[in-house]
């Protein structure tokens, strides 16, 4: 008769223990949720780019260095790699890529019916990038494409992750 009675007691704590982890996860998904919706409606983050789907018939890239679209309210700063055809090509070479920094600019931000947002930004004042369309999940993963002037169309996977304050 113990024996039973301890199955029974193990059995309940293995399940209480089981449900007590689900409930932490759960609590954790919550609150970087939270946290990404915290960030997009200040538009203050960081879209962190990892792959890059280029128009072309190229296969996708893995991006090994540091990628990153900068938003604040008032300033977008872009650092990404271009892949693809180039209709103009730059005359600097060290301006290639999809790299500006914007002041002025239309910033659309719409929430999706089943969770995350669309954003489309429309820069004034850079010389190729016309428009940029942000995808952003819930949970902070992100979609990016790259419309230019001068260029065939780019698209970025990658998540998005809040500014680094500087000391």
């Amino acid at each position: 008769m113990r024996r039973a009675q301890c199955k029974g007691i193990a059995v309940i704590l293995f399940l209480m223990a089981l449900f007590s982890s689900h409930l932490y996860a759960q609590k954790k998904q919550d609150s970087k949720e939270l946290a990404i919706e915290k960030m997009i409606m200040a538009r203050s983050y960081v879209f962190k780019a990892q792959t890059v789907m280029p128009t072309s018939p190229t296969m996708n890239r893995q991006l090994t260095s540091d990628y990153d679209v900068k938003f604040s309210p008032d300033t977008i700063i872009s650092y990404l790699p271009y892949f693809g055809r180039a209709y103009n090509a730059p005359m600097d070479p060290t301006k290639g890529g999809i790299q500006f920094t914007s002041t002025k600019f239309d910033y659309t931000q719409t929430a999706r019916k089943k969770g995350g947002w669309d954003i489309v930004i429309k820069p004034h004042d850079t010389q190729d990038t016309r428009l940029m369309s942000l995808s952003v999940s819930e949970t902070g993963y992100a979609s990016l494409q790259v419309i230019s002037n001068n260029r065939q169309p780019i698209t970025f996977n990658g998540y998005i992750t809040e500014k680094k304050t500087k000391r």
